[in-house]
């Protein structure tokens, strides 16, 4: 198993900056896909950002693109992403997971189903 706590939360005035953060236990973090979701109330859970194995290959949606940016640091089994420009529709609680999967496919690490393990989230409100 890969436990995930997220951390890094808050509340910040729209155009302002948080960094989320996710620590993962087990000695198998590095054969992890890592990605970053949100839900919003009354929405369903949607994709923001994924990572690969290495950090060498990311992806975001569209709706954070140039602004988000996913990263993992393997030594220290962490994955943060860092938002910058925030705007009201940001507000969500945000979510790390980890997928056990062979291969880095936008047709795979969008899908919240893909995941294999979660955090318990951590709350961004955004205020205008």
């Amino acid at each position: 198993q890969v436990p995930l706590v997220e951390s890094g939360g808050g509340l910040v005035q729209a155009g302002g900056s948080l960094r989320l953060s996710c620590a993962a236990s087990g000695r198998t973090f590095s054969s992890y896909v890592m990605g970053w979701f949100r839900q919003a109330p009354g929405k369903e859970r949607e994709f923001v950002a994924a990572i690969d194995w290495s950090g060498g290959s990311t992806d975001y949606a569209d709706s954070v693109k140039g602004r988000f940016t996913i990263s993992r640091d393997n030594a220290k089994k962490m994955v943060y992403l860092q938002m910058n420009s925030l705007k009201p529709e940001d507000t969500a609680v945000y979510y790390c997971a980890a997928d056990r999967g062979t291969y880095f496919s936008r047709r795979y690490y969008q899908t919240p189903m893909e995941y294999d393990y979660w955090g318990q989230g951590t709350q961004v409100t955004v205020s205008s």
